[in-house]
């Protein structure tokens, strides 16, 4: 009754066989394709900011700039040290990986690496800042040598940056600070002028662990030993820093970041010490990344998907 063309059958079936594999084929290579699809840097980076010590200025306006940047929106910004946050980056750039990092200038980094800062078109990390002198009030009349030392003590980025950098690359702190006095005693006498050497008068100073405030801490406290001072230094978290300086316990700090990294810490406590004016010009906060990746704008980041 029914005459069956084996032949044209076969054919038929193995063309659909083949339609079929084709299929399965093609799937799988968009599949692989889209696996071998490449991150993009801020996924690969986690949507993660690499930041320094919780409560630092350059911290908060980095969370600040999460919440105001859409190009930000879902990141983090991770909180740790300012030695560890220079770890990572350098790890980062040895492997010419994508990192953001909160960065300042000065800071030997930029003497070490190729870095860029991004651009921030809302402001939120500010302008220029300075890098002030603050004692405690009644200084100048307890201790006149130390209070106009201090007062007198003012220099460059690129002097900053020099002494971090031998530090950075295993010189002392002490070493680094005499070796910076050493070939710029021209600066030196300027700080001095007009002081009378003591014998043995005690004198703290204090500073947050930053790379940049050790560097200028351990070069003043050089400088006031050799004119007879018996200098302690001490490292304080930021609050407790300006604390100190403007309860009176101790007699200074060469380490106040204004207007924008430590002024809230300036308003609480600016009626109970001695502003003495900037000791570094040109200071800089801000968002910071290889020169190698792309980006060049905050806005040039992806959000989180």
């Amino acid at each position: 009754m029914f005459n069956f063309d084996w032949k044209r059958l076969g054919v038929a079936a193995g063309l659909s066989l083949t339609l079929i594999a084709a299929g399965c084929g093609s799937s799988e290579e968009e599949a692989d394709s889209g696996a071998k699809e490449e991150k993009s840097a801020s996924e690969e980076m986690n949507y993660e900011i690499t930041g320094i010590e919780a409560g630092a200025g350059v911290v908060k306006s980095a969370q600040k700039a999460v919440e105001e940047y859409d190009s930000l929106a879902g990141w983090e910004v991770s909180t740790s040290s300012s030695g560890a946050m220079a770890t990572a980056l350098g790890e980062a750039v040895e492997n010419e990986e994508p990192i953001v990092v909160t960065g300042w200038t000065p800071h030997w980094k930029f003497a070490k690496y190729d870095l860029k800062y991004l651009e921030d078109p809302n402001g939120v990390f500010g302008g220029e800042e300075q890098i002030k002198t603050m004692v405690r009030k009644g200084l100048e009349e307890d201790k006149p040598n130390a209070y106009q030392i201090l007062d007198q003590f003012q220099w460059t980025a690129d002097d900053m940056q020099s002494v971090m950098l031998d530090i950075n690359e295993g010189m002392s702190e002490e070493e680094a600070a005499k070796k910076w006095i050493e070939n710029n005693q021209d600066k030196v006498d300027e700080w001095t002028k007009g002081t009378d050497k003591v014998e043995g008068t005690e004198v703290e100073l204090v500073f947050v662990n930053w790379d940049s405030e050790i560097a200028s801490t351990n070069v003043v406290a050089q400088v006031l030993m050799q004119q007879g001072f018996d200098v302690t230094i001490t490292p304080l978290d930021n609050g407790p820093m300006w604390q100190s300086v403007a309860e009176g316990e101790v007699a200074g700090m060469v380490a106040a970041w204004l207007p924008g990294t430590h002024g809230d810490l300036y308003e609480q406590h600016k009626e109970n010490l001695v502003d003495l004016g900037a000791n570094l010009e040109g200071a800089k906060i801000g968002l910071v990344v290889p020169k190698y990746m792309e980006a060049d704008s905050i806005e040039d980041l992806k959000p989180a998907e």
